[in-house]
């Protein structure tokens, strides 16, 4: 198989050396920027062309999009008008209005298009999910999601990344749908800055949390942050009427108990995304060429990036206006 990577930043890199690793599998790189591209060729050991529309002319059984967010929606389309599976990074586009013309301009064809959320791939967050779907947790009634980052990222990337919900807890809100097969009907959500004046110019926030209601009435808490310096923290919990369980818990989670003689985690922490997800990450990608090969269902659909872009926009709405936005309210 031959598979086209476009966008040759962290993730492209990661994702050509994923993809370099795959049996039966060669691959070809191009970014807007030529030499890093041919950079990234050169460490992967994969081959490059020297323009994004040189790669479309190669023919291509997939697609791999890890490019600037603004440059997916021409991206998917084009490849799915070509015929050519595609994997994209989340988002399908910068906003709502833009994921729903990606969705409605490929929605005839039938391409297999997958949308990179990789919690979906790891595995405690698979094993959170069979044991809520098995019903051995009882009625769920409690759910708690965090992701807090080392450090906050550049200026640069705070002003064009859509806010911390759209652009950090979108993760969380796709794996709580996920994980539990259930809708959000309502959000409430807030903020505070307390790092880099940049965010505030912005109009963005550090720190965040949200509380969400689901259709069957179970509670979730969000908790996200660009300040968490101890290590990149990212746990589910889910407490139902019969049983708990914990996802991301382990000898790497950045939390200290304060508990005498309690020694767990032994550390060391977790430092970023690449190490925590690194199982994920292959895992998601090695499910794309499979799905690129042999068809059928994607496991993640720009509808199901949709619905986490909807949630992410009501707890927006939310922050801003200090009220409870109901997703129906939020729906296109």
């Amino acid at each position: 198989m031959r598979i086209g990577l476009v966008g040759a930043g962290r993730i492209g890199a990661m994702h050509a050396e994923i993809l370099a690793r795959l049996d039966d599998v060669s691959v070809v790189v191009a970014d807007a920027d030529d030499a890093r591209a041919r950079a990234i060729a050169d460490k992967a050991q994969i081959d490059s062309v020297e323009t994004v529309e040189r790669l479309f002319a190669e023919p291509l059984d997939g697609l791999v999009i890890a490019s600037p967010t603004d440059t997916h929606p021409a991206m998917i389309v084009q490849a799915v008008e070509q015929r050519i599976p595609v994997f994209c990074e989340k988002p399908v586009a910068p906003d709502v209005a833009g994921t729903l013309a990606v969705i409605a301009a490929i929605e005839h064809a039938d391409v297999p298009v997958q949308i990179g959320f990789q919690r979906r791939f790891d595995p405690g967050y698979v094993a959170a999910r069979d044991e809520i779907a098995s019903g051995r947790l009882g009625w769920l009634h409690t759910l708690r999601s965090t992701t807090l980052d080392p450090a906050p990222p550049p200026e640069e990337y705070v002003a064009g990344s859509g806010g911390i919900f759209i652009d950090c807890a979108v993760h969380d809100f796709d794996s709580l749908r996920w994980v539990t097969g259930r809708e959000v009907a309502s959000v409430y959500a807030t903020g505070s800055n307390r790092g880099a004046e940049f965010f505030t110019e912005y109009g963005d926030v550090d720190t965040a949390a949200a509380t969400l209601r689901f259709d069957d009435d179970a509670l979730a808490t969000v908790s996200v942050t660009r300040y968490n310096a101890a290590g990149y923290d990212i746990r589910l919990e889910a407490f139902g009427s019969e049983g708990s369980v914990s996802t991301g818990l382990d000898d790497q989670t950045p939390l200290r108990s304060t508990e005498p003689g309690v020694s767990f985690p032994s550390g060391p922490a977790y430092t970023a995304f690449p190490e925590r997800f690194a199982g994920a990450y292959a895992a998601e990608l090695e499910s794309f060429v499979r799905l690129a090969r042999d068809g059928g269902a994607s496991p993640c659909t720009p509808g199901d990036a949709l619905e986490a872009f909807y949630i992410a926009e009501a707890c927006e709405m939310s922050r801003a206006e200090d009220r409870v936005v109901y997703l129906s309210h939020v729906r296109r």
